[in-house]
């Protein structure tokens, strides 16, 4: 039996200095909306407390983002972010969704791989956040 996926939802209202001069959200920004949806899922599961017991710190290796629609003054937004892990890396699936429209704006994947905190070196994904995969 397949295990139903794990999605964390972020609301985000956007904010007239995210803008551009075209009046819709800067491209840059949307990575700051994927790293807002993935700091509020670790918050709310406590992932930093087990990088931290595990002596372990979490790095970005690549993002790639992918827009579809644009986002405009005060839009409702919402980021959802599921984990999945692929040997050593743990990525991120991220879309961002207009609430309004129920439209998907953009996605992006983040790729992640944990080293020990006093070698950098890399290392495997804590046990710990294996049930949130």
């Amino acid at each position: 039996m397949t295990q139903p996926l794990k999605i964390h939802y972020t609301p985000i209202e956007v904010r007239g200095y995210e803008l551009d001069s075209f009046g819709h959200v800067n491209n840059a920004v949307y990575l700051n909306y994927f790293e807002h949806g993935r700091w509020d899922l670790f918050r709310k599961l406590k992932l930093n407390e087990i990088i931290h017991a595990t002596h372990r710190i979490i790095v970005v290796t690549d993002i790639h983002v992918r827009y579809m629609r644009e986002a405009k003054l005060y839009d409702e937004l919402e980021v959802r972010t599921r984990m999945i892990r692929e040997g050593l890396y743990l990525i991120f699936k991220q879309k961002i969704f207009n609430k309004q429209s129920g439209l998907a704006i953009a996605r992006g994947e983040v790729k992640t791989i944990f080293l020990a905190q006093e070698t950098r070196k890399p290392t495997d994904i804590p046990k710990e956040f294996i049930e949130y995969l």
